[in-house]
């Protein structure tokens, strides 16, 4: 079965599967936030933007990560010109990086392969749960996938936030 992203996310069948299973309770929000973003925006896949933009709008530990204000607004500024269908444009084209395998599995259909791959990266990262700075690395580990064209389009050193983004998660921040 193929996730269409025409109605409504509560129109999904209650038994199709999702690649964000192991998600924590707040990143499942983020996850759902992404997948009702790309049927507003008429996409037919849920993409690494998606998430990215999400995510941002959503975690506080993940806007933390930022070099401050500004380049949060400027991240913000390109996500929400490409959801109003201005500047950066992939509708109707699924995101493909390369980086990772096209995702076969039943979990990884409406999701882009690189989106799917975030997401099982983030749940296989040995916690519980993922949360939002598990998701947040692995959308940096593709440098080919919209979220990091996106962060680098904004002026943000995409290694510099992989970085500090790592560092958080060494240091045990807890997934929220």
């Amino acid at each position: 079965m193929q996730f269409r992203t025409r109605g409504t996310p509560e129109q999904i069948p209650p038994n199709h599967p999702r690649p964000d299973a192991a998600l924590s309770p707040a990143m499942t929000v983020v996850a759902s936030g992404a997948r009702r973003r790309a049927l507003r925006d008429g996409d037919r896949h849920v993409d690494t933007a998606h998430l990215l933009h999400s995510l941002v709008e959503s975690d506080t530990a993940v806007r933390e990560v930022f070099d401050g204000a500004p380049q949060l607004a400027r991240v913000l500024g390109y996500l929400v010109q490409r959801s109003i269908g201005y500047g950066l444009r992939w509708q109707a084209a699924r995101e493909d990086s390369g980086a990772v395998p096209v995702v076969r599995e039943p979990g990884g259909e409406g999701w882009s392969p690189p989106a799917a791959a975030a997401l099982d990266r983030a749940a296989r990262r040995g916690q519980a749960h993922a949360g939002g700075l598990d998701l947040l690395a692995a959308l940096l580990a593709d440098p080919r996938c919209r979220a990091v064209e996106v962060l680098e389009r904004a002026g943000v050193v995409v290694a510099r936030l992989a970085a500090r983004t790592e560092d958080r998660l060494v240091a045990g921040e807890p997934p929220r």
